[in-house]
């Protein structure tokens, strides 16, 4: 493994680890019967990766973003990443592909989760 992989992987291991251990917290945090644990990591991950995308992202490169992004917020939240893929498609205009990419990953996921659990149980 070159030196340059070596320290993009070092890089998404570190962001993951404190995506996961920041996640992990406000798990611990947030104790009730609804899901506001999992409601607050997405719309602060959201929020906060969106921001520093649209704020310094276009300008970043190399470990660090992908330290911040794939490993941080891929651990802290995977809402994030779908959600900057939908701005950038809203952005460039294409709504049909916006509006898909919405409904496949909620409709689809939400499927997929039912189907598994299903499996699980057979």
């Amino acid at each position: 493994m070159d030196p340059g992989t070596a320290v993009t992987f070092g890089a998404v291991a570190l962001g993951g680890a404190l995506g996961a251990l920041s996640r992990f917290c406000v798990y611990r945090t947030v104790e009730t019967g609804f899901p506001w644990a999992t409601f607050i990591v997405n719309i602060v991950g959201c929020c906060l990766a969106s921001f520093l995308m649209f704020r310094y992202g276009i300008y970043a490169d190399g470990p660090v973003k992908t330290m911040v992004f794939t490993g941080f917020f891929g651990a802290f939240t995977t809402m994030s990443t779908f959600s900057i893929d939908t701005v950038n498609l809203l952005c460039d205009e294409a709504w049909g592909k916006a509006g898909a990419n919405i409904l496949m990953n909620s409709v689809l996921c939400v499927a997929g989760a039912i189907g598994g659990r299903y499996l699980a149980l057979l």
